[in-house]
């Protein structure tokens, strides 16, 4: 009995270290991703407003920047849910997603790709993107990304 407890907590424990290798967010949001790295405020390149409302759209969806480019995204939630924006491989965005459906009360606060917004709040990523590629931002909240709360970033030269 001792031993399928342990046996239990150890697949546990591992299921959740495979969570957090595989999110950019929760590798302790300190090291690079084939997204890029956490950016310095001093350095931006430039801003971009994204809107969140609750049609479940980022208003723009898409954005484009070039490799290197440090961008200040500036996220302001125009509706009456609480919303956030995550940056991610499309992979890494589908399997936070159903994280998050089984843990809705998670918040990314703490993330430096990802930020949580409040009704009428406004919050703030900054980020730099080292490498060329497609990749995507999405509300995790349960059900957002699913009605299609995601846009895209796309990095080229």
């Amino acid at each position: 009995m001792k031993n399928e407890f342990l046996a239990s907590l150890l697949v546990l424990a591992l299921a959740g270290a495979s969570i957090a290798i595989a999110s950019p967010g929760h590798s302790g949001g300190h090291g690079k991703s084939a997204l890029g790295e956490p950016g310095d405020p001093k350095r931006v390149t430039r801003t971009v407003e994204v809107r969140m409302n609750d049609q479940m759209r980022f208003l723009p969806d898409r954005v484009s920047v070039r490799p290197g480019e440090t961008i200040r995204f500036v996220v302001k939630n125009i509706g009456e849910l609480p919303h956030e924006m995550m940056l991610g491989t499309e992979q890494e965005l589908v399997e936070h997603a159903k994280v998050m459906q089984e843990n809705p009360g998670m918040e990314h606060d703490v993330e430096p790709n990802a930020v949580t917004v409040q009704p009428s709040k406004t919050g703030e990523i900054v980020w730099r993107f080292t490498s060329a590629g497609t990749f995507k931002f999405g509300c995790l909240k349960p059900g957002h990304y699913e009605a299609g709360m995601v846009g895209t970033v796309s990095v080229g030269r």
